[in-house]
């Protein structure tokens, strides 16, 4: 007895799977609407790929005004040319690069380790002055007043 075609009969197939037998048309049904709705529940609870390239862009445009913060702190502490002002201009440099992001927190990390590793192996400063400077680093990327290391007599407009 031959078959006639269903009407749910899927217009790419040919031959014997051309008329599906109601209990596997069910199944199908059924699998492709638990695929669907976990496609969509887990497409709803993450960010879209514009929200991630958002994101992105504002890490990297943080860790850019972060580095820039850094160079004002070390210009700045150039221009002062004040004795004992070292630690100040360290912990301005991060605190101002940190408040902008995580973009910022990461830039001043990276170029205090960096600045520091070099500096400990060219100057000859010894690792006491390098942990102090860090010391100083960190407590202004976590947000600490740079006050705490500024001398007396510093000029105001830094």
């Amino acid at each position: 007895m031959r078959r006639s075609p269903s009407p749910l009969a899927l217009p790419f197939c040919s031959g014997p799977c051309q008329a599906w037998p109601g209990t596997m048309r069910l199944w199908i049904c059924i699998a492709l609407f638990s695929i669907c709705t976990t496609v969509v529940c887990a497409s709803t609870e993450k960010p879209s790929i514009t929200e991630g390239a958002k994101e992105a862009a504002k890490f990297v445009r943080d860790a850019v005004g972060g580095a820039m913060d850094m160079l004002r702190a070390y210009t700045d502490m150039v221009k002062a040319n004040y004795k004992n002002s070292d630690k100040y201009f360290h912990a301005r440099g991060n605190y101002d690069a940190a408040r902008r992001g995580p973009g910022g927190a990461w830039a001043a990390e990276v170029i205090s380790n960096l600045r520091e590793t070099w500096q400990s192996d060219v100057s000859g400063r010894g690792d006491e002055d390098t942990e102090e400077d860090q010391e100083a680093n960190r407590w202004g990327r976590s947000g600490g007043n740079p006050n705490r290391y500024r001398p007396k007599g510093l000029p105001s407009k830094y």
